[in-house]
């Protein structure tokens, strides 16, 4: 009993030791690192809120340095959509951006819910060396509509929540923040000397030597009339068919998601001022779509919505469409769209045989915000050890689809992805195994089905069926 309690303890002692060790290789902001200069730009000229963050980052310890870590608010983090990072390099007075790896990470000691992201430097920074890095991320639904509701004739006012104050666990020597709103008219902002405006823009700073984690709420409150075009769930269906050609279907779930519209629409009010009635509505999307398609179509529910203009060229095609009725806040609209392209711009084979799909993941339609995005890859029948390589975190699962002539079903890809905006629109590739021999399924099946009946027809035309008397002798 002795030997047992003694083992138990050990076992005991071995686990909690594991999770100690656990615990402490996570990697906490470096207090060997300083911020030199830091300067954030941010941009609120549309729903999407674009910050570009230039740091240079200056190694004042004894061991070399190889992450960077980036501090978000946990609302900040609540509404990323997106993060990227390159080191700049200078070569005879010209710039050149290497980018970075930037993965998120958890870390248990960070004050009042921060959330981090890495960034991995290409070389390990040691003592006395600096380095340039651009920073750029998105923050989706963080302008928030004030008053929340308006009517057709008046402006669209946003309030906009941040910090005057770069939020880093590094110390930062010298900062400075620039809000650029899309027009003049603000009607209020907090100060937090020194607080600069001219025209369009707004400056928090300079500010020197802040202590990490330095934080000053503050908010603005301006004219933001762009549409807030957001699509609540969007589900493209491509269809592959070896016999020449993609199939895409895409299937919108759209809503302005600015200050909702009260009273009554008048068109006639609409039509007549376009300048100052519905200034914050929107009529009409532009869609990219590749070059050289074709088969083009845009339906809803009730049918097909003859309002819609295709621009093709050589290098990529414009659907430019518009709804029944323009969209005010809160309003919603569902549609289709559909179309086709040549199997051969997209569908190549690799040296081994695999084929795979280049296809672009992101919404096609430009400035809009996908809350939930759904990409169905429909392999043919027949497809095996099928792999889907993305640029970016998504969910992959595998289904079954059945269609006309299909006996074991066609293996379907399936990526989801919330949070989607413009910057997604990258390629992205779908691997599969395909053998010739399967095309020849469905063309067999249908001989088959033709000499059969051909068959039973003369049988049928052969057979005497009447029924006549025996004669006697």
């Amino acid at each position: 009993m002795g030997a047992m309690a003694i083992l138990r303890l050990a076992l005991v002692f071995s686990i909690f030791t594991s999770l100690s060790l656990l615990t402490r290789s996570s990697p906490s902001p470096s207090p060997q690192l300083q911020i030199v200069n830091a300067e954030r730009r941010i941009d609120l000229n549309s729903h999407i809120v674009r910050v570009f963050l230039t740091l240079k980052v200056e190694n004042i310890g004894e061991s070399p340095a190889s992450e960077v870590l980036l501090a978000f608010s946990p609302t900040e983090a609540d509404h990323l959509a997106l993060v990227k990072a390159a080191a700049v390099a200078s070569k005879k007075k010209k710039k050149s951006y290497l980018p970075l790896d930037v993965k998120p990470i958890n870390l248990v000691d960070g004050p009042n819910g921060t959330k981090y992201y890495l960034v991995y430097l290409l070389k390990p920074l040691v003592k006395g060396e600096a380095i340039s890095l651009e920073v750029l991320y998105l923050l989706t639904h963080s302008l928030e509509p004030f008053p929340v509701e308006i009517s057709q004739s008046e402006s669209q006012l946003v309030y906009y929540r941040d910090s005057a104050k770069i939020l880093s666990p590094y110390p930062i020597k010298q900062q400075a923040t620039f809000l650029k709103t899309p027009t003049s008219k603000v009607e209020s902002f907090t100060r937090v000397e020194p607080t600069d405006r001219a025209n369009t823009e707004l400056r928090y700073g300079p500010y020197e030597e802040q202590r990490p984690y330095s934080y000053s709420p503050v908010i603005v409150h301006f004219e933001n009339n762009n549409a807030f075009a957001v699509v609540e769930e969007l589900v493209r269906e491509i269809e592959i068919s070896h016999w020449g050609s993609v199939q895409v279907t895409e299937h919108y779930k759209l809503v302005h998601a600015g200050a909702r519209h009260k009273g009554v629409f008048s068109r006639v009010e609409y039509q007549s001022r376009p300048s100052h009635s519905g200034v914050s509505s929107f009529k009409h999307l532009l869609a990219e779509l590749p070059p050289r398609v074709h088969s083009v179509y845009y339906r809803d529910n009730i049918g097909n919505i003859s309002s819609s203009r295709l621009r093709t060229n050589r290098k990529k095609s414009e659907l430019l469409i518009e709804p029944r009725y323009p969209l005010f806040g809160g309003w919603k609209s569902t549609f289709v769209i559909g179309y086709g392209v040549p199997l051969e711009d997209f569908l190549f084979e690799a040296a081994d045989g695999t084929r795979y799909l280049n296809y672009s993941f992101g919404c096609p339609l430009g400035q809009t915000v996908v809350d939930k995005l759904t990409v169905k890859v429909v392999l043919p029948e027949g497809s095996k050890n099928p792999s889907a390589v993305v640029p970016f975190p998504v969910e992959q699962r595998f289904e079954k689809k059945y269609s006309y002539l299909d006996v074991v079903g066609r293996t379907v890809v399936v990526l989801e992805k919330e949070n989607v905006v413009p910057e997604h629109n990258s390629p992205f590739q779908v691997y599969y195994q395909f053998s010739p021999i399967y095309m020849l399924a469905e063309p067999l099946m249908l001989t088959s089905v033709f000499f059969l009946f051909f068959m039973a027809c003369v049988t049928y035309l052969q057979v005497d069926l009447s029924i006549s008397k025996i004669k006697q002798t």
